[in-house]
């Protein structure tokens, strides 16, 4: 991997695209394995620059001057200021919320612009996707100039309480006689609270962009709790996510996500080391023994276990050395570059984990017991955990955020499948601040058929993880001569269309393709989505959809997590076993060429 060299797929271009899918799979997957998506190191330069600069000591130079600590590169002077840590809660979700921290640049396929976010939720016209239908005032798909003003008004109300100082607190002043800085204006988190609620009940894309599922908690504790309070609830909130996080990833799914992950990882560069994560490279590249160890026990373990030793633990060296390992946990996560590349999220999480769990130990006052009630407890746990609950027994009503199901490979996805000739039409939605990938990639100098196989890498890293090997065997059972069709992969597309992605399916559901499908109009026959939704924790099977653009949708059915686990990327045997447990059979015949209905598919 070059400086600024890709290293691109050892293909021929001219004749690469003329094979049949699979076959292009099989040669793109064999390839991530030891270069990952190939990405030259310059564009990893780019982003720890944009997080050292823009965020670290931009936001700290900021939020330090403003608090009236510093100089901000005086670092023993301000770590534990609880008014440097809200302002910093508060930086985080500015900068997320404006699209310049997660699901930004490049690796996240935002080529020409590198940015979402504002271009899109500051621009009446554009897609908007109201959450859950039943609430009042929030019909419709199309972003008014209520919605850019809410919007706006949201950015400015983060920005106020940042610039201003803090105000004293008499709880701050018990518990930290020396604390001369006091706490954010409690009065000031009001208006972005409530922005927070009111733009996402409008629209889910702007809360998940500002991963409202962890830092309105946050807010909500700054405004309302006293200080030693906050500090507790801040800790269980952090808890949570790491636990949440690290229960999701016990099963099938998260052992493909490490493998992949490794073989992306510009910090690994030896392709022995990458070759470790796979069974038997080149002959069979589901995940090894190796992968398997490190995702739960490096991962799971470590996410549930060291959070509960950091919650509980009284001795300040085992405090210290649980506080090492998350914060090497989440520099790993950094140095991998994730395709939501959640560098912002990760460096605000190994601060925390200093700021609260060395700065305010369990054994000095701030232990779960020491909450002012213990009812106070139950409902915040209560609270917390709600949405992690559900969202795990029932993925199709919650995000596999608020579910914390961050990076454990059991994701709702789809990818999309376009008539030769019909992804063009992308680019005719009104409103839109971009294009499609391919004209981007375009756009930027690349080639039509390379922009096209590096497009295509990203259907290949799809094929990686368990999910795609279902959406693949969709693909070949209902699509005939699907080898001429343009495939996609949708948390991609979706982010040219709304602007942000975070490997949530949800965010591109029969919603989205229903907005795109009012505003363009599709043929029947000229786009098909295939879309699976989360494995629920208690169940072995994953429910899917196969949608029509123009006709809705046209089957339904499940496949086994076990029988996906099991598959090659390229399913040299066919595709997995599926269960169809409805579908509109004049449709499927004409997408399939079928000329009868296999009616023994159907449960």
């Amino acid at each position: 991997m070059g400086f600024k060299e890709a290293d691109f797929p050892p293909v021929d271009p001219e004749t690469f695209l003329d094979k049949p899918l699979m076959e292009r799979m099989k040669a793109l997957a064999l390839h991530w394995v030891e270069y990952g998506f190939g990405t030259p190191k310059m564009i990893h330069t780019i982003y720890m620059v944009k997080v050292l600069i823009l965020y670290v000591l931009g936001g700290t130079a900021l939020v330090t001057w403003t608090s009236g600590v510093g100089p901000f590169w005086d670092v023993a002077h301000w770590w534990n200021q609880p008014i440097v840590y809200q302002k910093l809660i508060l930086w985080t979700v500015l900068l997320e919320a404006i699209g310049i921290a997660g699901s930004w640049g490049p690796i996240a396929g935002k080529f020409k612009p590198m940015i979402g976010g504002i271009l899109f939720y500051a621009r009446r016209g554009a897609i908007r996707l109201r959450p859950w239908r039943r609430v009042p005032f929030t019909d419709g798909d199309c972003r008014t100039g209520v919605d850019v003003l809410l919007y706006l008004a949201f950015l400015a109300s983060l920005l106020v309480p940042i610039l201003l100082p803090g105000v004293p607190s008499a709880a701050l002043s018990d518990a930290v006689p020396d604390n001369t800085t006091g706490l954010v204006q409690p009065a000031l988190l009001i208006a972005p609270i409530a922005l927070y609620i009111l733009c996402g009940l409008r629209d889910k894309t702007i809360f998940l962009t500002a991963r409202g599922e962890q830092y309105l908690p946050a807010l909500v504790f700054f405004a309302v709790l006293p200080f030693v309070d906050m500090i507790i609830a801040a800790k269980l909130l952090i808890c949570v996510v790491w636990i949440g996080a690290g229960i999701s990833k016990y099963g099938y799914h998260f052992s493909n996500v490490v493998s992949a992950m490794t073989s992306n990882g510009p910090c690994v560069p030896f392709k022995s080391v990458k070759r470790r994560y796979y069974r038997d490279f080149p002959r069979d590249i589901r995940p090894s023994k190796l992968a398997s160890l490190t995702a739960h026990v490096g991962g799971s373990a470590v996410e549930i276990a060291t959070p509960l030793v950091l919650l509980f633990a009284t001795n300040r060296w085992i405090i210290l050395a649980a506080v090492v390992l998350m914060v090497m946990f989440h520099l790993t996560i950094i140095s991998m570059f994730a395709l939501a590349v959640p560098q912002e999220w990760n460096v605000i999480f190994a601060y925390l984990t200093v700021f609260l769990f060395l700065g305010f130990p369990a054994g000095d006052g701030y232990a779960v017991t020491d909450m002012s009630s213990p009812w106070l407890t139950v409902a915040i746990v209560a609270v917390l955990v709600f949405f992690p609950i559900l969202g795990n027994l029932r993925p199709d009503l919650v995000s596999f955020l608020p579910s914390m199901r961050q990076y454990a490979g059991n994701w709702a996805s789809a990818l999309w499948a376009f008539a030769p000739g019909a992804e063009e039409k992308l680019n005719a939605l009104p409103h839109r601040p971009t294009k499609n990938q391919i004209d981007q990639l375009q756009a930027m100098g690349y080639p039509p058929a390379v922009a096209e196989i590096t497009m295509q890498q990203t259907i290949a890293w799809r094929s990686m993880h368990s999910q795609g090997r279902g959406l693949f065997s969709l693909l070949l059972k209902n699509i005939h001569e699907i080898d001429r069709w343009t495939v996609r992969e949708a948390e991609f597309g979706c982010n040219s269309l709304i602007g942000f992605n975070f490997g949530d399916g949800h965010l591109h559901n029969l919603d989205l393709i229903n907005a795109v499908q009012a505003r363009i109009g599709f043929e029947p026959g000229e786009w098909v989505i295939v879309w699976v939704e989360s494995q629920p924790i208690h169940r072995g099977t994953q429910e899917y959809q196969v949608i029509d653009a123009a006709l809705g949708v046209i089957e339904r059915g499940t496949w086994r997590v076990r029988d996906a686990v099991a598959a090659q990327p390229w399913l040299p045997d066919g595709p997995i076993p599926l269960q169809v447990t409805w579908r509109r059979e004049e449709a499927f015949r004409a997408l399939s060429g079928r000329a009868e209905p296999e009616s023994e598919m159907v449960s």
